[in-house]
């Protein structure tokens, strides 16, 4: 089943259970803070990752209890490598929050070796970052801006099945034009709008002990317009609905349950070998190509993140709502499979 909801309300009722369960391609549903009733499982976090065909940007924030984490990752495609930096700052709820929005919101963290501010409007999404001495006596800075939002995005509220007052709350925005730069000692990134795109990762969700989950994305034009796609597997309680989702043109077009077929030995996943992704109603055929595995890990008191991402390429098909057939060949995407504990 997929129930698209369409009237606007609170996430949550008093007792920290969802009022309306599905997907929406706007941003109806309003998120309270006071309103989770399991705090101790809340996870909030904004995930921005802006890319071409030569470089890559990802810029996390997030807050676990009294954590907050920030962390940066910068890849060169070409030269297949890549760096990340992330810190973890104690910080109460009096001294820093997250915005309870995805459409508009500031966050800042200033100290002497971490500057951060992220700033959204409805016009833009403005992103600074400077981290002093992030590689030996190098410093990283980004600096970063999306704009172009598509009409429609990825909006997604669901239970878990363990316990009704936990839930998966997300909006994924996919395919904003991205310009700016990023710097990193003596080697500099840039990015233009005419062949970067941006996209964001804006969670705010009440996890149980343990998830598993793959999600990927992809974003770029096609016949020159705008295409993109979200897909994902095994988060939450999807009978209510998936978060598989095409744009194109700005305009979303729903997909079913999605599979990700990946080699495996007795020793796992065999991540960088050749994908193969599918729906279950035949509108997405897809063969995903890696190029390069960034794998990321961080342990604190109350979390355990593990993730392996696989950047690479597409090739296949999708057919939207209309029937239209977008075909698509070597466009460039991620698949990461990720887990948590706490």
């Amino acid at each position: 089943m997929q129930h698209k909801i369409i009237k606007p309300s609170n996430l949550l009722d008093k007792t920290g259970k969802l009022i309306q369960k599905g997907y929406a391609t706007k941003p109806l549903l309003h998120y309270r803070r006071k309103d989770v009733a399991l705090k101790c499982r809340l996870k909030e976090w904004d995930y921005y990752l802006v890319y071409n065909n030569k470089y890559a940007v990802a810029l996390t924030v997030g807050k676990i209890r009294c954590l907050v984490v920030v962390s940066a990752t910068l890849i060169d495609f070409s030269a297949k490598k890549s760096f990340s930096k992330t810190v973890v700052k104690y910080m109460s709820a009096r001294k820093f929050s997250m915005p309870e929005s995805s459409e508009t919101g500031e966050i800042t963290i200033k100290n002497k070796k971490l500057h951060l501010s992220i700033c959204s409007s409805e016009c833009s999404r403005q992103l600074y970052l400077l981290m002093k001495g992030a590689s030996g006596k190098s410093d990283l800075e980004i600096s970063l801006t999306s704009s172009q939002e598509p009409n429609d995005s990825m909006i997604i509220a669901l239970p878990f099945k363990q316990c009704k007052k936990l839930f998966y709350f997300s909006r994924k925005i996919i395919g904003m034009e991205a310009s700016g730069y990023a710097k990193l000692g003596n080697e500099s990134y840039f990015f233009s709008n005419v062949n970067s795109y941006g996209l964001l990762n804006w969670g705010r969700s009440a996890f149980p002990l343990h998830t598993d989950w793959f999600w990927g994305a992809a974003q770029g034009r096609i016949c020159g317009y705008r295409f993109g796609f979200n897909l994902a597997s095994g988060l939450a309680d999807t009978s209510y609905a998936t978060e598989n989702m095409l744009f194109y043109k700005g305009i979303a077009s729903k997909l079913n349950d999605v599979s990700f077929i990946i080699p495996k030995t007795k020793k796992g996943y065999q991540y960088m070998k050749p994908w193969k992704i599918y729906s279950s109603d035949k509108r997405l055929e897809l063969k995903f190509t890696p190029i390069l595995e960034r794998k990321g890990k961080l342990c604190t008191l109350f979390f355990s993140f593990r993730q392996h991402q696989i950047f690479g390429t597409f090739s296949g098909c999708a057919t939207l709502d209309d029937g239209t057939i977008i075909l698509i060949n070597d466009f460039p995407g991620f698949v990461s499979n990720i887990e948590t504990e706490c």
